[in-house]
């Protein structure tokens, strides 16, 4: 997914954020994973294809020490489109992860969970199961084994559910439920907590232009909620309407009197493209 994984990446690795999905999404809600039960660790797997060694890496995971679990594996996986062969990926990095124990002598050997997030808002129907992916009849059933993986569908979380979020993704859930719902967003005022990280993600998973203003606004001003974000976002957007507005007249004296294209990007200090990108709407 590129730059979408790149993103998601550095919000859901902070602790509190990827404690309180897990919560939220596995347990209901309740209190089951503490964000100090936590460490980040890079997780990768490597196959071989057409002569060459491939390498792979979890969008996020880590590995959770406590009292009601001595020990788990917990990797999370981002998408923003319907994969049908997802499975196989996670029965990729699952059957990594496990045989990495099987190679530690005398090591304790501990459950391994993946989690897909996905932030589309088409329905995720196929492929939750090898079943799903394979051509397979009654009779070959019972000897090849099915593997259910979990998918959570986050535009279809319940506003109930989306309130049992603790951290910042709380606020990104809420927009996708409420896009789905209403096809519009109603920022609240809740405090968010890793602001810059939040803008990206929703930056990028949205394509809305308000929240790649305020990303681009460089976070100035101290933004504290959701309000204030798109507030910002919406001034910028109208100096930067009025500036083009200004810029727009410009042109139009300048061509006016037959000042040459090339010249008049040097008096605005724009691209030659830019200009005639302006006087085409003339």
């Amino acid at each position: 997914m590129g730059e979408k994984d790149i993103t998601e990446k550095i919000l859901a690795d902070y602790n509190d954020v990827f404690a309180d999905i897990v919560n939220v999404l596995l347990f209901g809600g309740k209190t089951i994973v503490d964000e100090n039960m936590l460490e980040s660790i890079k997780d990768k797997s490597q196959y071989k294809t057409d002569g060459e060694i491939h390498q792979e890496e979890r969008d996020v995971s880590k590995v959770l020490k406590g009292k009601n679990v001595h020990i788990a594996f917990i990797g999370f996986e981002h998408q923003t489109d319907v994969d049908s062969k997802e499975a196989l990926r996670v029965i990729a990095y699952d059957g990594a992860a496990y045989k990495r124990q099987l190679l530690v002598k005398g090591g304790e050997i501990y459950p391994v969970v993946t989690i897909v997030l996905y932030f589309g808002q088409k329905r995720w129907i196929k492929g939750r199961s090898l079943y799903d992916i394979l051509d397979i009849t009654d009779e070959w059933k019972p000897y090849v084994s099915d593997y259910k993986i979990n998918i959570f569908e986050i535009a279809y979380l319940t506003p109930e559910k989306v309130k049992m979020f603790k951290s910042d993704f709380r606020i990104v859930a809420d927009y996708f439920v409420q896009m789905r719902i209403n096809k519009d967003y109603i920022p609240s005022k809740e405090t968010i907590k890793h602001v810059d990280e939040v803008l990206k993600l929703m930056s990028v998973l949205t394509q809305d232009e308000r929240f790649e203003q305020a990303q681009a606004n460089g976070n100035k001003g101290g933004l504290k909620n959701m309000c204030e974000v798109l507030d910002r976002a919406e001034e910028r957007g109208i100096s930067i309407g009025e500036a083009r507005g200004e810029l727009k007249g410009a042109v139009r004296a300048y061509l006016d009197v037959k000042v040459p294209i090339e010249e008049i990007a040097k008096k605005l200090n724009i691209s030659v493209e830019e200009v005639q990108k302006i006087a085409d709407t003339l």
